[in-house]
């Protein structure tokens, strides 16, 4: 059965559709890999009785001629500030304890009818106003590699679940960074959308002009069914998407931007993002260097606009509540309030100027490269981190690389390069053009059948 969660989405479908297993069995692989892994804390409830309910109904469908698609009988797990008609949507956070949805998020909504099992929620950075899913109210969410070490944020749980396989694949959102950083920390994959193209509706928001919902899984090729998914694709949709993920990639651009791209780089993370470089080169790529003056003040507009807006959502709790909060989530939203609307103008001025210059960079290029994070997983309550010639930073304060295509509104995606010394997962970003999901996650994929980083498994199944 512990090789049933080893499988991609298809070769999961493939198996039931030829009768070697079952929905069923699909499920309960994955709730017994989240008892071997519940240490980890990356759910915050599991579904189980209902889990196997609907998964016994899919494959009754199923045996009946009613194929539903990749999808269906699938265990998937859903970030806990989604709603979920019936259920808890708490954000990870106190104050919404014991708030039930009354109907389901349009992602939930769009997995459901899909036939896809929704087997629980994922632990989460509180509201998601945070990079480390220490979270106060559910308990910290660990890193499967370094259990001493945070899996990021805010969707922590989200990558945590998706690297140790108790589901298939899960759903983040992402708004500085919060899908691409678990994926880069866990060692597996996660898409930004372009914001829009996937709905937040039902979704507690963080900062409304930078929100998405966005796929985990350890596969290009399964974030690639989820998206086709959540995107509202239809059949021939989905099916032209998939011949377009074996398209080699010769003749393709990637930008890199130099020097910006190799600021204050651990050296694994260095060594990972160069030798992925030459990996491209190899598939017949162009590597682009590209010079971009100005990106310096990227971090300080995203924290500006990444501060004012949930501040403006939590004004009334924060007013009334403020002890209902974890002291970091608290500090940040008092933050958000004492930032002018100069600033907050100034920033949004900053974020048009910058999206007309990677407008005119992808005419030069048709993807942009840079590392995910310039570290790998820092340790539970690390203050600072180490990075260049013993300069130190905050998770928050260097999210210098995913802050771009927020900021942008350009879609992204972080897949695993390779590992430190310390065995820990490095991610790297692919960013392109708004609209060019397919792109990026068919470069993943032609990536990922060169390499084996997002099949290797966490040492804690090897215990």
């Amino acid at each position: 059965m512990s090789d049933l969660v080893n499988l991609s989405i298809a070769e999961a479908g493939a198996k039931v559709r030829a009768k070697e297993t079952s929905f069923p069995e699909l499920v309960r692989a994955c709730l017994e890999r989240e008892r071997q892994t519940h240490a980890l804390n990356g759910w915050i409830e599991i579904y189980q009785d209902q889990a196997i309910k609907l998964s016994e109904a899919q494959q009754t469908l199923l045996e009946n001629g009613y194929d539903l698609g990749p999808l269906q009988g699938i265990p998937l797990g859903i970030k806990a500030n989604i709603d979920i008609a019936g259920q808890e949507m708490n954000a990870g956070s106190e104050i919404l304890r014991g708030n039930m949805a009354a109907q389901d998020a349009a992602v939930t909504r769009a997995l459901k009818q899909a036939g896809a099992i929704i087997l629980g929620t994922t632990n989460m950075h509180e509201f998601a106003w945070g990079g480390t899913t220490n979270n106060p109210h559910y308990g910290a969410c660990h890193n499967p590699w370094d259990t001493a070490r945070v899996p990021a944020g805010s969707s922590g749980g989200s990558g945590v679940v998706a690297a140790v396989r108790s589901a298939f694949a899960t759903l983040g959102t992402d708004t500085g960074g919060s899908v691409r950083l678990p994926a880069a920390l866990n060692g597996v994959t996660g898409l930004r959308p372009t914001v829009g193209n996937i709905s937040t509706e039902g979704v507690f928001p963080l900062a409304w002009s930078m929100d998405t919902v966005g796929p985990l899984a350890a596969r290009s090729a399964d974030c690639a069914l989820l998206y086709g998914t959540l995107s509202g694709m239809d059949a021939a949709q989905q099916s032209a998407m998939s011949r377009q993920m074996v398209k080699p990639l010769q003749g393709l651009r990637i930008g890199v931007l130099d020097p910006y791209s190799f600021y204050s780089l651990q050296p694994g993370v260095e060594q990972a993002f160069r030798a992925a470089l030459n990996d491209f080169e190899a598939q017949g790529v162009d590597i682009v260097s590209l010079r971009v003056d100005g990106l310096e003040h990227a971090v300080d507009a995203q924290i500006i606009v990444d501060a004012c807006e949930p501040s403006a959502i939590h004004w009334p709790w924060l007013k009334d509540r403020p002890e209902k909060y974890g002291d970091d989530v608290r500090i940040l939203l008092q933050a958000g309030l004492t930032f002018t609307a100069v600033e907050y103008l100034q920033a949004q001025r900053y974020r048009t100027w910058l999206r007309e210059k990677f407008a005119a960079l992808f005419e030069e290029v048709d993807m942009i490269i840079t590392p995910t994070l310039p570290f790998t997983a820092p340790l539970i309550g690390q203050e600072t981190i180490p990075i260049g010639d013993g300069e130190v930073s905050t998770l928050l304060g260097n999210l210098i690389f995913t802050c771009l295509p927020s900021l942008a509104v350009l879609p992204a995606i972080s897949f695993p390069a390779g590992f430190d010394s310390q065995n820990l997962p490095v991610g790297l970003q692919l960013m392109a053009a708004p609209g060019q999901e397919r792109l990026l996650l068919r470069a993943a994929h032609q990536y990922q059948l060169c390499s084996d980083y997002h099949l290797r498994q966490p040492p804690l199944f090897r215990l």
